[in-house]
């Protein structure tokens, strides 16, 4: 259900990368969407340890699988679907943005992989970014304007926050509190539960088992208050499933085997 997104070559979103200068991108601007099309259909976001306590209240916060797993925010329990977002990819209900979902189309990237240097990029495919007439201005005489500094400073702060994740998930890792999730979920009138896995979730047992020491400095660090982040947002799984089949969401014939894969 939760697998990390998968694009062999480009982060999720993004059909191309193309780094922002003012030589090319002189009459460019950028303006805001109503909608967003590329959403519609993205049901699990990257999410940062900076955001777990907001998104916490809205979806389930769970990690992909495999050797490097990454936190991720369920918008829907089954791929393809977005209980969010409407098909017109416009946001139905008040709710909290993931960080990764507005910084697109914008993104620090390596120009070249024998250097650290990260350099402003954009798809240029998205709707978001041209020369338009209407929109904030990229470049002003030649120079970054404001709305660059802000979108640069954003992204930035993003960055930042991605590195705070990977030290969170070093540690749990370390301290072996991940597992292989599953949530079943029975519904009135069905002689089956649906049956989500394919995702990673803390170990409470493992957690309790922690020795004095260690919940003292996960206490102290803060990740310990990201750990129950994590923990209190799985009770939105059902809340989730409910908003699928309000949607619509015909489910296919239940199975205890599993009931969806991302």
């Amino acid at each position: 259900m939760a697998s990390a997104p998968q694009q062999p070559q480009l982060p999720l979103f993004f059909n191309d990368l193309m780094p922002l200068n003012s030589r090319d991108h002189a009459n460019y601007k950028s303006r805001t969407l109503e909608t967003a099309p590329w959403l519609a259909k993205a049901h699990a976001i990257p999410l940062t340890v900076d955001e777990f306590v907001q998104a916490q209240r809205n979806f389930p916060i769970v990690f992909s699988t495999g050797e490097n797993p990454l936190p991720l925010a369920l918008m829907g329990l089954n791929e393809g679907f977005n209980t969010f977002v409407d098909k017109d990819g416009k946001v139905s209900d008040p709710v909290y943005i993931p960080a990764y979902i507005r910084r697109y189309p914008f993104m620090l990237a390596k120009l070249q992989q024998d250097t650290d240097q990260l350099s402003l990029c954009f798809d240029p495919t998205s709707d978001a970014v041209g020369e338009f007439d209407e929109g904030r201005p990229l470049f002003e005489n030649g120079e970054s304007s404001e709305a660059t500094k802000q979108i640069l400073e954003f992204c930035q702060n993003f960055e930042a926050a991605a590195q705070r994740t990977q030290a969170f998930l070093q540690q749990i890792k370390e301290a072996d509190l991940l597992m292989d999730g599953e949530v079943t979920i029975q519904t009135d009138g069905d002689d089956k539960p649906f049956v989500y896995r394919g995702f990673g979730m803390i170990n409470q047992e493992k957690l309790q088992a922690l020795s004095d020491e260690k919940v003292a400095e996960f206490n102290k660090s803060g990740l310990m208050m990201l750990i129950h982040a994590h923990m209190f947002s799985l009770d939105n799984m059902r809340t989730i499933f409910s908003r699928q089949i309000q949607q619509g969401w015909k489910p296919a014939p239940l199975a205890t085997d599993g009931a969806a894969n991302a």
